[in-house]
């Protein structure tokens, strides 16, 4: 999934429409990822060379045949032989799972979703104290966070929004957004949640005399 220049134009132009009926400030971020997720490839690299040293002691023969092919007039695996075998076979194991764990699109499978979703949040918080946090008079901004990779997206309001608006009230918005996403149409779920976000704040933060657009409008993209 990508966002596109027409994309970006769009869910700007959503933010602006839904700011017009309210105190409030929209702010859209689309991250490609939250993270890396290095540590669950090594952890699963690891596991794989733990297993295959679980296979080493659970059938011996086959440190019998590696020794073989090694030294075939040796009658007897020695435990040196033996320890070597399997240091060498674990090592050659290790490289070759990490090798493999570096292809992204496995490590992203192989990532628990609640690792996903935690790190999603991390990510949304961290980019909703830089981007929206306290940075307008009334404290009335909200972060709509999308991560593609990882399919998530959260909603963060500010101070005075979180007072008064339960965590809840924001199931519309989110459903809204899930819907396209989940069809490959990102851009689409970013203006529908934009729509709905601006619907909330229009009912609890009205547009005042003299409200100024405090926060900019266009789609952030990391």
């Amino acid at each position: 999934m990508q966002m596109t220049a027409e994309d970006r134009d769009r869910v700007t132009a959503a933010v602006t429409a839904a700011e017009a009926s309210t105190d409030g400030e929209i702010v859209t971020v689309v991250a490609r990822a939250s993270d890396a997720y290095h540590d669950v490839a090594l952890h699963w690299t690891l596991l794989v060379m733990l297993l295959m040293v679980a296979l080493l002691a659970t059938f011996p023969q086959i440190i019998e045949q590696i020794h073989l092919l090694t030294d075939p007039w040796a009658p007897v695996v020695s435990i040196r032989a033996a320890v070597t075998i399997t240091l060498f076979v674990a090592v050659i194991t290790f490289l070759t799972a990490r090798l493999l764990f570096a292809w992204r699109p496995l490590r992203l499978a192989l990532t628990p979703g609640a690792t996903k979703a935690r790190r999603v949040r991390a990510r949304a918080l961290a980019v909703f104290r830089a981007a929206a946090e306290k940075r307008t008079i009334g404290s009335t901004g909200v972060l709509l966070y999308l991560s593609l990779d990882e399919h998530r997206a959260e909603i963060i309001a500010d101070a005075a929004i979180h007072d008064r608006v339960p965590d809840s009230t924001w199931g519309a918005a989110m459903a809204a957004l899930v819907g396209p996403l989940r069809k490959g149409h990102p851009a689409d779920g970013m203006v529908a949640a934009v729509s709905q976000i601006g619907l909330v704040l229009g009912e609890h933060f009205p547009r005042t005399p003299g409200d100024t657009n405090e926060l900019p409008d266009r789609l952030i993209l990391l």
